[in-house]
């Protein structure tokens, strides 16, 4: 206990004697509320120097009041430690104020904040028979409750020492709720005078009816149900300006000791007629039970009602009856009813109405989204700087929070999983979520998933078709560490590629081989050392092609190549720069090639928002959850922050969009996903080792994402069945369903065309490849951009599969087009050029290079020439090549032809 606290009490402790306290305090409360009366005697002098020494002023806090989780019109989900639904004064009906008044401070309107005359005859009793008996004013049970709601508000858990053990929150809370309501011994006392204190001088401060009000806003009545109006609605579903005489007796006996006179217990105690309460022959209850009910057995014996009236009153709740009886009592001594209304709710059961306000994500209809939204609230310092603020901002400040759910989109995302996906499968840790968010904005409007929601670990793990874990979202936002994205990051190598220049267009050696050593500014070159490779979805044996066609295929081996030309360092930076993170919220980083084709863990929001940015001309807007929040007096507070920024340039955004087109078109990976209603969409879908599969797709305006998987494990999807499809291919109709819809409410935009430079079809050096065999010219021609076909054979000296001809020649072509080998047949040669030489010499050297068949073709008469000849043409033409069963026919000039 805290030193002034000691102090003051061994002060109230040396004033002896039960009439010396009693004086004591009346002199006290005298003294308060009428300064001008002197006070003698020593030990009272004492006490009231102790008194004035005590703290005077009390500021009321705000109530504690829940949080509301809202979706439009429609509340998503409450949240409270006490359930409170503040009233004014005009919104209570009258009689409650006359039974609490009654019951509880009969001359409240007529003392200074501290009724002298129940507090001294209440502080006799507790001294005499050793009882804890009430006596304080409603002014001063208002500011016990101030102070217990202050614990309840500021309670923090305490770390220990080796030497000073610490406290939970819950036994910090209980500490300082125990000296707030400490009743007996010294330091009750002196709780009691501080109690007065406070209640004196907060009566100076404000009305008569604004602590009345206060009182019964604040006032517990039981459980989590504080204040008047929920009270009303939780006990009889009635706002309080509708509770009759019999309901606001009822209540106003609850105060004394809520939890014990509480009516939503089970049943209560007479069932049947005489389970539980334990009749005496004559049909009378007995004397264990004939004390709370007192009141009813006077009008018994009265002869104003009857022994069954008696038991019908009474059955169910004897206790309570009892208390409300009293406040009957209390009221009809006061004038405040009539004896006939007396005997009226006296004779009548208590029959109450219950009514649940239900509070946290598992009552919400859309559970999941529910609570992504409180784990956005647990962890933003718009809430608060530490966690006990965000807590508190939670569970107290009765804070209005608008989401940005959208329960059209909402529905079909919950009724496309619904359809589509089981809600667990034998033998697997079987998971999957679609989201759909607004590109232009980030805000997200559904999350669904196929688990039913639970916050009880215990029911989780006996359970797999229960989960707390948003799979949507990140360790931070939802618990989720993320899937392996498959495909779908492939996004980021595309990027990457255009921000370099290269073209849509460009020709790669996308066939399946030992993965190239790539470049790694950040964290180290990747060198395969031991030819590893990577294969493709259905072990596709790959081809030589472009990134267009890579994309729209989604050939590992090609985004491989085109990883190759760049720098892994740079591709994870994309991904950084498009607001996407591993799941556990560290850096992407892609020191090997698996990184490209999809290895990390990532979420499903992330990844929506990566593809939005695309979508949306290349900005990058943050998914975000709350639109707005208001506290309890309508004032606006801060929302978290989330901001729209570019990240791509327009080009890059829509050449991008223009290859993942592809994608949702016939013959791309993700058609079946296309949801086919006149919007243009993009796409990508993804797989990772059969375990997860991916289909992200959006319109200009809006994206969805849908992940299904293994949450745990690594099951097959593709060997397993639900509802008549593969569990992999269910990710198709669920993505296209909540496309579909969020196109028919937000339409979208045809997406701009590609910049025309990284379209252009590159030129690449071509390298003469004539000689070579045919195995080493195709791979040196595929190393170099080019595609390969082999021609009919030609007539060459070279045989076998050997290279005689290309075509084009060697020189230049464009990458990726196609290059003609053409093989000799080992039976061709090259023709002599025999012009100038005398026909002899000329048959000779045709002879010699293995053409047997020569003849004369032309003479023309030259009398300069010589006698034999001399050669001026040939077909076929010198340097030329001809199978060598080819007549070779000379035209010659001589000085007398034949």
């Amino acid at each position: 206990m805290p030193e002034n606290k000691r102090t003051a009490s061994g002060a109230l402790g040396g004033i002896v004697g039960l009439v010396g306290l009693s004086a004591v305090a009346g002199l006290l409360v005298t003294a308060a509320v009428t300064p001008a009366i002197a006070v003698s005697g020593a030990a009272a002098s004492s006490a009231i120097t102790i008194f004035d020494k005590m703290p005077s002023y009390l500021q009321p806090d705000e109530l504690m009041q829940p949080t509301t989780l809202m979706a439009g019109d429609q509340v998503l989900a409450k949240f409270f430690d006490q359930n409170r639904s503040p009233v004014t004064f005009d919104q209570v009906n009258p009689v409650m104020y006359d039974a609490i008044l009654s019951s509880e401070d009969p001359r409240y309107y007529q003392h200074g904040g501290v009724d002298l005359i129940g507090t001294t005859r209440a502080l006799l009793n507790n001294a005499t028979s050793g009882e804890t008996q009430g006596g304080s004013s409603i002014s001063q049970q208002y500011v016990k409750n101030v102070l217990v709601q202050r614990c309840e508000r500021d309670a923090k858990a305490v770390e220990g020492t080796d030497t000073s053990p610490g406290q939970t929150r819950e036994e910090a809370l209980q500490a300082c709720a125990q000296q707030a309501v400490q009743a007996d011994g010294a330091a009750g006392y002196q709780r009691k005078l501080q109690e007065m204190r406070y209640a004196i001088q907060l009566e100076k401060e404000y009305t008569k009816d604004q602590i009345l009000l206060g009182y019964l806003n604040i006032a517990n009545f039981g459980g989590v149900t504080y204040g008047i109006d929920a009270a009303a609605k939780r006990y009889f579903n009635v706002p309080a300006s509708q509770l009759n005489i019999g309901q606001a007796a009822v209540l106003a006996g609850m105060v004394q000791n809520p939890n014990r006179f509480r009516i939503d217990q089970p049943d209560g105690s007479i069932s049947d007629g005489d389970q539980t309460w334990n009749k005496a022959p004559d049909g009378s209850i007995d004397d264990v039970d004939q004390s709370t009910i007192q009141g009813l057995y006077t009008l018994r014996d009265n002869g104003e009602i009857t022994q069954e009236q008696l038991v019908n009153a009474a059955d169910g709740y004897s206790e309570t009856k009892g208390r409300q009886l009293y406040v009957l009592s209390r009221m009809e001594a006061d004038g405040k009813i009539t004896h006939e209304q007396y005997v009226q709710y006296a004779i009548e059961p208590i029959t109450p109405s219950i009514t649940s306000t239900p509070q946290g994500c598992a009552a919400s209809a859309a559970p999941y989204f529910c609570q992504y939204v409180v784990s956005t609230i647990l962890n933003d310092p718009a809430f608060g700087a530490e966690t006990d603020d965000r807590v508190r901002a939670l569970r107290q400040d009765g804070l209005t929070i608008q989401t940005t759910l959208d329960w059209r989109v909402q529905d079909a995302a919950r009724y496309a999983m619904d359809a589509y996906a089981p809600q667990s499968v034998d033998g697997m840790k079987f998971g999957s979520t679609v989201i759909n968010l607004e590109s232009k904005t980030g805000r997200i409007l559904a999350i669904a998933q196929n688990t039913k929601f639970t916050q009880d670990p215990s029911q989780a793990e006996a359970d797999p078709s229960y989960n707390s874990v948003v799979f949507a979202g990140d360790s931070a936002n939802g618990g989720s560490i993320g899937f392996s994205a498959g495909s779908t990051f492939k996004l980021f190598t595309l990027v990457d590629w255009l921000e370099k220049g290269h073209s849509l267009n460009e020709n790669l050696n996308g066939r399946l081989g030992p993965v190239p050593n790539m470049k790694n500014s950040c964290t180290g070159n990747y060198v395969n050392t031991n030819n590893d490779r990577i294969n493709n979805f259905a072990n596709s044996g790959g081809y030589i092609g472009t990134p267009m066609m890579f994309t729209r295929d989604s050939l590992n081996t090609g985004y491989l190549a085109m990883a190759a030309q760049l720098d892994l360092c740079d591709i994870a930076k994309v991904a950084q720069k498009l607001g996407v993170k591993k799941g556990d919220g560290s850096e992407i980083t892609m020191p090997y090639p698996n990184k490209v084709i999809g290895d990390d863990n990532v979420s499903p929001i992330a990844m929506a928002a990566a593809y939005a940015t695309v979508a949306n001309g290349g900005t990058l807007c943050q998914p975000k959850v709350i639109d707005k929040v208001t506290d309890s007096d309508g004032a606006e507070r801060a929302i978290p922050e989330r901001t729209c920024s570019p990240a791509l340039t327009p080009e890059i955004a829509a050449t991008a969009a223009y290859a993942l087109q592809g994608v949702m078109a016939g013959g791309g990976t993700g058609s079946q996903g296309n949801p086919r209603d006149g919007t243009q969409v993009l796409g990508k879908t993804g797989t990772h080792e059969g375990w997860q599969t991916w289909m992200i797709e959006s319109s200009t305006n809006t994206t969805t994402a849908a992940w299904v998987g293994n949450y745990e494990g690594s099951q097959d999807l593709f060997k397993r069945f639900w509802g008549g499809r593969a569990l992999s291919d269910i990710r198709y109709p669920m993505a296209a369903d909540v496309q579909r819809t969020a196109d028919e409410f937000y339409g979208g935009d045809d997406f701009p065309g590609p910049a025309s430079n990284l379209l252009r079809t590159v030129q690449r050096d071509l390298p003469n490849v004539v000689g070579q065999s045919l195995d080493s010219a195709r791979s040196t021609l595929e190393g170099a951009g080019f595609r390969v076909s082999i021609g009919d054979t030609v007539d060459s000296e070279l045989g076998g599969d050997r290279v005689a001809a290309m075509n084009p020649g060697a020189g230049s072509a464009a990458a990726g087009s196609v290059i003609t080998l053409s093989p000799g047949n080992g039976q061709g040669g090259t023709v002599p050029d025999v012009s100038g030489q005398p026909v002899s010499s000329a048959r000779a050297a045709m002879l010699s290079a293995g053409f047997g068949t020569v003849s004369i073709g032309s003479c023309q008469k030259d009398g300069s020439a010589p006698a034999e000849g001399r050669v001026t043409s040939q077909n076929p033409a010198g340097g030329t090549s001809a199978n060598k069963n080819t007549a070779v026919t000379l035209s010659v000039v001589a000085k007398d032809c034949p």
